[in-house]
Parts: C-alpha cells; sequence; structure tokens
C-alpha cells in the first residue's frame, strides 16, 4: 500500500508542469499557485525540455499534457517516474482516449483528467496524487484491460511469441504487466535499468509490438496462459 503523504504551507506541494500550449501553463500555474500548499516550481512546453528540468526541479506531482509537438506526456511520465519513484503523475487531457487511458496506467500515471475539469476539482486531483492516492477510476481500469485481454485479435498470436521469450524476458514482461517502471523492474531482477531497457526492445521484437502497454496486455496471457482453452464450468 501506497504510503499517504502530508503537505503543509511550510512544506507545499511542488508541481511540475508540461504543456505546449503557454496560456494553459500560465492559466494551471495561478490556478495551483493560489493555494497556500501548492507551489508550481517550473514547467515545460516539450517532451524533451520536461526530460531535463523534470529531474533537476524534484517536484512531488508532475502535470503532464498527453499529446505535445516532439511526443507524448505518457513517456515523459515513465521516465520521470523511472529516475523518480515517488514522483506522482496527473496526466491531463483534452480528449476521452481509452488508449491514452492504458497507456497512462502502464507508463505508472497515479491520475487521469479532462482539461474541461473545474479548477477547484484539478486542485483536488493534484493534493489527492500527491497524498499517494490514486485518481484513476478502478472499475473503469478494470474494464479496460478486460476489454482488451478479450480482444480476438490478439488471442491467436500470443502463445506461439510467449513461447519465444527467454525466461529473463518473461520475468520482465510479467512486471512490465504489473506496472513496473524499468528502474524499478531492475530493482527487482538485480539489473541496470540500461539492462532492463535492452531487454525490453528485444522481447517487443519478439512479440511484435511496438507499445508497452500492447505488451502489459499479453504479460496477461503469460499469468493464464491456458485461460482461453478452459471449458466452462
Amino acid at each position: 500500500m501506497t504510503e499517504t503523504r502530508t503537505f503543509t504551507e511550510q512544506n507545499p506541494i511542488r508541481v511540475f508542469l508540461l504543456d505546449d500550449h503557454e496560456v494553459v501553463r500560465r492559466g494551471i500555474s495561478d490556478l495551483l499557485g493560489a493555494e497556500p500548499d501548492i507551489t508550481v516550481v517550473g514547467d515545460a512546453d516539450t517532451v524533451e525540455h520536461a526530460l531535463v528540468r523534470g529531474p533537476a526541479l524534484r517536484p512531488d506531482v508532475a502535470v503532464l499534457d498527453i499529446r505535445l509537438p516532439d511526443g507524448d506526456g505518457i513517456t515523459v511520465c515513465r521516465e520521470l517516474r523511472s529516475q523518480m519513484p515517488e514522483l506522482a503523475c496527473l496526466m491531463l487531457t483534452s480528449f476521452d482516449d481509452e488508449d491514452a487511458l492504458l497507456d497512462a496506467i502502464m507508463a505508472g500515471a497515479s491520475g487521469y483528467v479532462l482539461k474541461q475539469i473545474r479548477g477547484s476539482d484539478l486542485v483536488s486531483a493534484v493534493r489527492t496524487v500527491a497524498s499517494g492516492q490514486s485518481m484513476l477510476d478502478p472499475a473503469t481500469t478494470a474494464r479496460l484491460m478486460r476489454s482488451l485481454r478479450a480482444d480476438p485479435a490478439e488471442t491467436p498470436s500470443v502463445a506461439p511469441e510467449l513461447a519465444g521469450l527467454s525466461p529473463r524476458e518473461r520475468d520482465i514482461l510479467a512486471l512490465i504487466g504489473d506496472g513496473l517502471t524499468n528502474r524499478e523492474i531492475g530493482t527487482r531482477l538485480y539489473l541496470s535499468e540500461k539492462t532492463v531497457k535492452n531487454h525490453i526492445s528485444r522481447l517487443l521484437a519478439k512479440l511484435g509490438v511496438q507499445r508497452r502497454v500492447q505488451a502489459a496486455v499479453l504479460a496477461s496471457h503469460l499469468k493464464h496462459p491456458e485461460e482461453g482453452d478452459r471449458p466452462a464450468r
């Protein structure tokens, strides 16, 4: 269970913002900065800028736009959390996108909110994820994962692809399915983060997928390889 964290005016929530629109960044910064227990420590308008500035500022919460000119906030979430496992990432987007929600879950995001959210609700969301709680609805998350696992298009090729993985790659795939970052996987398996990245690149190629979330879905079949073949009781 995630440890609850508390913040005060003397020890405010340190927030980092990523959005390619200056007006949005200023608006969120002004909104959050008006709260006595929240301070905005910096912002960025590109993925490259965020990956440089974020770790240096050591925020407690990163509010990340999902769609950016040079990439996406989900990649930033994954990379920042690999360096700062305690960081809570709150994904902010204009679109109610199920694929993006799944990607955010697998990247370790603590929350996912639409830009249409009311200002007071965004402040509450920042406080919620900063305290160690999740803003991801469990029922929605479970439904999305079930729908992907039940996708018949995924099922036929699962078994032979998984059979081609080495025992180490299977271990890493299972941990990806559990939502661990590269750094957390390395700690669990006593591997360097670079070695984990190399293993993941190879297993993605073997599985014939390009995205980490697709590998996570296949990981569910690794845990229950015969589930689809069992007769109904």
